[in-house]
């Protein structure tokens, strides 16, 4: 059977059960013959995480046109795409299942940063190192990029595609019926508050905030929401989830019961969605599609890759957007330096370990990131360039409004302790902020959770804060 490839998207819904067993089962008759034994050894097989928007197919154009590129530059050589249409969380599961078997493992995968290390650790993936020696492009990406890809043994297994930033969105058709500044820069955690309550108060019938939260959204709730907050608490020189030093992860700390007061304070006082609407899977879909380009939100604590569902041909073209939204720093909890706060994060392309053809895997990532291929990715799905040549490229700076807000967002930005326990960490987050916001558990009970379920994951690798 023809090899295959899987991909996903960073920026990060409960779907009815029949549906998910639906999914489940149709993309396990996709795999069942895999890409190991009796696969061809001309064709590869590419799996890739397919947005669950049916318009938005900004991913399979893009792949669609480095098919083509491939297909020509290697005569007979064929690539057979698997998609996976699903919320992130289904994805990783999905993803790591089928990385388990030579029968069903895939060529080359779309791997989240922030799960590589543990699918390292369980030995699914191959170090790419020998490629890496032989290939003069790798020298232009950026080191952080790198070291995101990096094991714990110091190989590197995945070449990265980017990365992202994060900060405020804020519709300045909301902020100007609520008397409030359109160059709105807020400078603490309670400027942020004060403008949504305004919002509240003066113009009904819009949400004022959104922060994402809970366990159906994923590692977007834990980066995106929680991170956001946790690492504008300190003074940005310690990490406040993981203590390098001891090499242990941090409980019972206070930045950590701030983080949840303001996730309480968002819902509690009703600053954001319906609880219902939070805790759908699918909540990024619509503020994406419907409640920014149409008015019906005030502030958005998100990404930079937004824009790339209001793109000519996303299904959701929203020419507009640059006049409408504005751009601001998240900022710290009190305005402390260095000011605002980013989190960063990025997918990387990978070989599995029991890929059937790994060689040409590679060339296909050799495909995928010449400079032009890179530049055009970037644009395409507003990301961050993580090759230092595309980056002073005039063609990718000057491509979309934004672009420059948010690669200046790199020097403020922090990186997740992406080592192998951190997704059971991040999920505790998620259970954390999921309690709260439905008001289960004070901050101080959903805290105490936190730390013992981090105690229990971690095997008792826990440091008080």
């Amino acid at each position: 059977m023809p090899v295959r490839l899987t991909a996903a998207h960073s920026h990060s819904r409960p779907l009815p059960l029949p549906l998910l067993l639906t999914a489940a089962l149709a993309a396990t008759a996709l795999t069942a013959c895999g890409s190991g034994s009796g696969s061809s050894p001309d064709t590869i097989k590419v799996s890739y995480k397919q947005s669950t928007d049916n318009s938005v197919k900004v991913m399979d154009t893009y792949l669609a046109g480095i098919k083509k590129q491939f297909e020509h530059k290697y005569p007979g050589k064929k690539v057979e795409f698997v998609p996976i249409k699903a919320p992130d969380s289904e994805y990783y599961t999905k993803l790591q299942q089928m990385l388990r078997s030579p029968r069903t493992a895939p060529d080359l995968v779309y791997e989240d940063t922030f799960l590589i290390n543990s699918d390292i650790t369980s030995g699914y993936l191959k170090p790419l190192d020998p490629y890496l020696a032989k290939w003069p492009d790798w020298r232009r990406f950026i080191d952080t990029a790198k070291a995101a890809a990096q094991g714990q043994d110091g190989k590197t297994y995945g070449v990265p595609d980017g990365t992202d930033t994060r900060g405020l969105w804020f519709d300045k058709r909301v902020f100007e019926k609520a008397g409030l500044p359109l160059d709105w820069q807020p400078k603490t955690w309670d400027d942020v508050l004060a403008a949504a309550r305004t919002i509240k108060r003066k113009v009904p019938g819009v949400i004022p905030l959104n922060v994402y939260t809970g366990k159906p959204a994923g590692e977007r709730a834990t980066m995106q929401g929680f991170e956001m907050l946790l690492y504008g608490t300190g003074d940005g020189t310690q990490d406040p989830l993981y203590d390098s030093g001891s090499k242990k992860w941090i409980t019972g700390s206070q930045a950590f019961k701030d983080s949840l007061g303001f996730v309480e304070t968002v819902y509690k006082e009703k600053l954001g969605p319906d609880v219902s609407d939070a805790l759908d899977p699918n909540l990024n879909t619509t503020v994406n599609g419907e409640l920014l380009p149409q008015g019906r939100l005030g502030i958005a604590l998100d990404g930079s890759w937004l824009p790339y569902a209001w793109l000519p041909g996303s299904g959701h073209e929203w020419p507009d957007w640059s006049r409408r939204l504005g751009l601001a720093a998240m900022p710290t909890q009190h305005g402390q330096a260095p000011g605002k706060v980013s989190m960063s994060g990025g997918w990387t392309w990978s070989i599995p370990a029991k890929a059937a053809n790994p060689d040409l895997a590679f060339d296909f990532v050799r495909t995928m990131q010449t400079k032009d291929n890179a530049r055009k990715w970037y644009i395409a799905n507003s990301g961050i360039a993580v090759r230092e040549d595309v980056a002073a490229d005039p063609k990718y700076v000057g491509a979309q409004p934004g672009i420059k807000f948010f690669t200046d967002l790199v020097a403020s930005t922090h990186y997740r302790p992406a080592y192998p326990a951190y997704p059971k960490v991040s999920t505790a987050v998620q259970e954390a902020m999921e309690a709260v916001t439905t008001g289960d558990l004070s901050v101080e009970k959903a805290a105490g959770e936190y730390d013992a379920t981090v105690k229990d994951v971690t095997g008792g690798q826990v440091v008080r804060g």
